[in-house]
């Protein structure tokens, strides 16, 4: 029934499409009750969730980039000497300071160390004029994650002394 242009009915696709959404949002709301309730009911390991599905603390399922966990695990790094820039200034001070290579405090260093490598490898990477234009968003995210690896390697074995020097300031 129209009146004056204006129809009192609304269309049947309107109709369908509020019902899909409503039908929508209640399994949403379901799943996401589930999931607390098997929160809740577990050690922080869903139900029915493998072994080999549950990574390390901090690390999402899926991924795939390198860490720095267990690049240290022998006995003599528990108790080394600053690399790289910071050990001049670990020689300079009365007290030596010496580095716990194995902790998580360590892990973390290097982690930001890698962090400031890869903006360094980025900034030089913005320099590079690609002949193609470089427009291309897959190949972009692609060389992002490779940068991100280049700087995770570079960071466990050019031994810059940034994560050293940050460890010994917070330790």
């Amino acid at each position: 029934m129209k009146i004056g242009g204006i129809t009192s009915v609304p269309a049947g696709t309107e109709a369908v499409q509020a019902a899909q959404t409503r039908s929508d949002a209640g399994k949403f709301m379901d799943m996401v009750q589930s999931l607390q309730n098997e929160k809740k009911g577990s050690e922080g390991v869903g139900k029915g969730v493998s072994g080999s599905q549950v990574l390390e603390e901090g690390r999402l399922n899926g991924d795939y980039r390198s860490t720095f966990n267990g690049t240290y695990t022998a006995a003599s790094d528990k108790k080394s000497m600053p690399q790289g820039a910071a050990a001049n200034s670990a020689i300079m001070t009365k007290n030596p300071k010496t580095i716990d290579r194995t902790s998580k405090l360590y892990e973390k260093s290097l982690e930001l160390e890698s962090y400031f490598v890869k903006m360094m490898i980025s900034s030089m990477r913005k320099t590079v004029v690609k002949a193609d234009g470089g427009n291309d968003y897959a190949q972009n995210m692609y060389e992002d994650m490779l940068y991100d690896e280049y700087a995770t390697n570079m960071t466990k074995n050019a031994h810059f002394g940034l994560a050293d020097e940050i460890y010994m300031q917070l330790a």
